[in-house]
């Protein structure tokens, strides 16, 4: 009665030292992220694009939520770990003794079965602490693009444009792109024919960004004004120039797109033509190869086997014992086609073999 009784307090105290320790994480997280708010003056987390300095914001917010869902797991693990040991150890009392030959299995295991959750979850703890990446980023993965919706321990969640969500453990993850931090740029290659005059062109194109990125709806998404790099390149059909306009992290397609429209507005305004450029379409393997995520496998060529060649079959002449250069009689032959009245000759009979002389008696 004693062992179940003892038992139930140490599971009653797990349960309820992961309660105190997950609300102590989420407060601190919560006033960190109210701190920020507050001194940003903003009472939502998406307001922060607004304020005068989003960016160093947006990120301490990030990385708190981050930063508080690892800690979470970490202290439900280990929780779980000292119950399981505490309730063992109380159930037989001589379990401590054997504890030297789990700590053995337990190092077999973390160095065959368990390295990868080892791997992981140090890789997990790196990526937080080095703020490579936070809850809210749109970050490149490698297997996966879009949204992080979670940091876990040993999983990252990772939303793509679809809505599909995919879990990439965090030791897979060899390299992260991660679009929300400091700043994105927007690059627009518009074509404009050889009979326009491209400097006019150039003119009215900057002017059209500049307008869009004084006005108040889209002035808190830019960080500079747009800028003409001028002639990207020439080809056989137009003269291609480059417009480009630094914005912030996460407005960089929103900005592409109205920007897009109103040039295309201004280039109708002005009579220009965009002409329409000619591409190379491949086809086969080499278009697969060309398209991201399409990698056809590489296979080895099959080996060839040699076709073995047939043994010519003896002629009756060799199982007789004749000579290979001796002629075999015809046994028919037609008339010749120069004397219709030719009738077909006999075989002539064969000559007996002279016998051999005899071998002399030294």
């Amino acid at each position: 009665m004693h062992k179940p009784l003892s038992v139930l307090i140490i599971v009653v105290v797990a349960v309820l030292l992961r309660i105190v320790a997950t609300f102590i994480i989420k407060r601190v997280v919560n006033q960190i992220v109210n701190g920020v708010k507050k001194k940003q003056n903003v009472t939502d987390t998406a307001a922060l694009g607004i304020a005068v300095s989003p960016l160093a914001a947006v990120r301490t917010v990030q990385r708190t939520r981050a930063i508080g869902s690892v800690l979470t797991n970490v202290v439900t693990a280990g929780i779980v770990i000292v119950a399981a040991i505490l309730v063992v150890n109380t159930l037989n009392e001589n379990a401590t003794a054997a504890f030297s030959l789990i700590t053995a299995a337990l190092g077999a295991g973390l160095g065959f079965g368990a390295q990868n959750i080892v791997k992981d979850v140090l890789n997990g703890l790196f990526m937080v602490i080095e703020d490579q990446l936070g809850v809210g980023d749109v970050v490149d993965l490698g297997p996966a693009t879009g949204v992080v919706e979670a940091v876990g321990i040993r999983v990252t969640q990772i939303r793509d444009v679809n809505g599909m969500l995919w879990y990439v453990r965090n030791g897979e993850i060899l390299r992260v792109g991660n679009v929300s931090q400091g700043w994105s740029r927007v690059i627009l290659d518009l074509a404009i024919p050889y009979e326009a005059d491209v400097p006019l062109v150039q003119e009215a194109l900057l002017d059209t960004a500049v307008r869009m990125q004084q006005e108040p709806k889209w002035k808190r998404l830019f960080l500079e004004k747009p800028e003409m790099w001028g002639i990207e390149s020439i080809s056989s059909e137009a003269v291609v120039v480059r417009l480009v306009a630094k914005t912030r992290p996460g407005s960089k397609e929103d900005v592409a797109r109205e920007l897009r429209l109103r040039l295309k507005t201004t280039l109708d305004e002005m009579d220009v033509r965009t002409p329409a450029l000619s591409a190379i379409t491949l086809t086969g393997m080499e278009g697969a190869a060309s398209i991201r995520g399409a990698n056809p496998p590489k296979t080895a060529p099959l080996p060839t086997q040699a076709t073995p060649t047939p043994k010519p079959a003896k002629s009756k002449s060799a199982e007789r014992g004749e000579p290979a250069g001796a002629a075999r009689p015809a046994e028919s032959a037609e008339p010749a086609a120069s004397d219709p009245g030719a009738t077909p000759t006999e075989p002539s009979p064969r000559a007996p073999r002279a016998p051999r002389a005899p071998k002399k008696d030294d």
